[in-house]
């Protein structure tokens, strides 16, 4: 790669904003919720640090050591017929930016709505059907979803140091602070102490096997492995000296934010006397009645939703930056080129995704519509094939293994490998059984 991170602090954050989506803030905490508070933590935090460690340091290391994109990069490690895995994560990435901009789309749209004082609803019911009615619109969630492509597209426009890396040295600390600023808030209500407890004191009785499914999946998925991006972000690094560092760096990172999210939302609701595990609609549902009732919860809704929509651009960035680094080496495209016909398509892509929730609702396959194929396709087939694939690379081939750094102590060394060929392929593969039969 012809570009470089200007220091590794901007690699770090940089995969640390891919990894810190809008799921690590809407899904951990109701899930963690209907799924023994602390108990599921602990299982998160040792799934995150072992097989989802193992599985983004082989992606870092693969394109820190080759300096290739993904697909060129598995080429020159284990040869043109592992290309096929390149493919498979650069189709992916494609297919999840197309629905992902839709979504986030929507944060753009409830910051603005939240600015403007539409949100100050106290009854969930109304902002159940108010994000129905937005959703289903035919125009409002195509324009957002064009504009949020737009702010990804001007930003990788830039370039890995002046576009990319400026750009998340300034969202991740703003994530951070604004989860700080909302967490205090929290805590200071009546009632807070008990979403704490219910978030951190460990329920081993609600403990199960979907339990420990859904802990391994989103440990898995919440750091953006399966993709390759980190193979494209880890060949802009000079070396692979301190990859293994940088790499317990961004889980930490992203499992910080899981945490943070938990105690944003926990102590929030149950001052309100709101459930948590109200589900996917905890975000756009049922947030917002926690601020209705609270003084200058108006400022605060703005806040939440400018957060909601940091995380969501870091990750977009990190997809679009992954694809227009895989045209420029295909293909030879400018980056100006790559960025523009890559937007263009996902913006008439994600129009019909947009749809699906309205006037395409009926147009369905094995009764999903277009949006949930894409997602199904995504997250229970091509990832975690991916990921079984780059585990059994480094894990038997001799050529990849031999990348593992030497400055890493033998034990940690063995349990890596240890991951990589039976642990990751195992796990990973019970995670595409799972999806496939779900």
């Amino acid at each position: 790669m012809s570009q470089q991170w200007s220091s590794r602090l901007g690699h770090i954050l940089a995969a640390a904003g891919s990894a810190i989506g809008i799921g690590a803030i809407w899904k951990f905490p109701y899930v963690s919720a209907t799924n023994g508070g602390g108990a599921f933590l602990l299982l998160f935090l040792a799934f995150s640090f072992t097989l989802g460690l193992a599985v983004f340091l082989a992606e870092t290391l693969l394109g820190s050591y080759t300096r290739l994109g993904v697909v060129k990069a598995f080429q020159k490690q284990a040869g043109r017929g592992w290309g096929w895995v390149g493919i498979v994560g650069i189709f992916s990435a494609w297919c999840i930016y197309s629905f992902y901009s839709v979504v986030g789309g929507w944060t753009l749209g409830y910051t603005v709505m939240a600015a403007k004082g539409d949100l100050h609803i106290t009854d969930a019911t109304q902002l159940t059907a108010l994000f129905e009615h937005y959703i289903s619109n035919p125009v409002w969630p195509v324009i957002t979803h064009v504009l949020f492509a737009a702010l990804t597209c001007y930003v990788v426009l830039g370039g890995i140091q002046r576009g990319v890396e400026k750009a998340v040295k300034i969202m991740m600390p703003m994530l951070f602070l604004i989860m700080v600023m909302l967490i205090i808030i929290g805590l200071t209500l009546p009632g807070s102490e008990a979403g704490v407890k219910m978030f951190l004191l460990p329920d081993f009785a609600h403990i199960s096997g979907k339990s420990v499914l859904d802990a391994l999946g989103l440990a898995f998925f919440s750091l953006s492995v399966g993709l390759g991006i980190h193979t494209t972000y880890g060949a802009y690094l000079p070396s692979s000296n301190g990859v293994f560092h940088s790499s317990l760096w961004v889980v930490t990172l992203s499992s910080l934010v899981c945490i943070l999210a938990g105690l944003m939302i926990f102590p929030a609701l149950t001052s309100a006397g709101l459930n948590p595990a109200a589900g996917p609609g905890l975000t756009f549902m049922t947030m917002p009645v926690f601020f209705a009732h609270i003084p200058g919860g108006g400022l605060l809704a703005v806040a939440f939703f400018l957060l909601l929509l940091v995380a969501a651009l870091s990750s977009s960035i990190s997809l679009l930056e992954h694809l227009v680094a895989f045209a420029q080496q295909r293909w030879g495209w400018s980056r100006r080129n790559a960025c523009l016909l890559i937007t263009g398509s996902i913006m008439l892509a994600g129009i019909p995704v947009s749809l699906s929730f309205g006037l395409l609702s009926e147009m369905t396959l094995f009764g999903k519509t277009l949006f949930d194929c894409l997602d199904y396709l995504t997250s229970n087939l091509l990832m975690p094939i991916f990921g079984i694939a780059i585990c059994l690379l480094f894990g038997w081939s001799k050529a990849a293994s031999a990348l593992l750094p030497a400055d890493i102590s033998p034990p940690v060394r063995r349990v890596v490998f240890l991951i990589w060929r039976y642990v990751g392929p195992l796990f990973i593969g019970i995670i595409l059984l799972h999806g496939i039969s779900s």
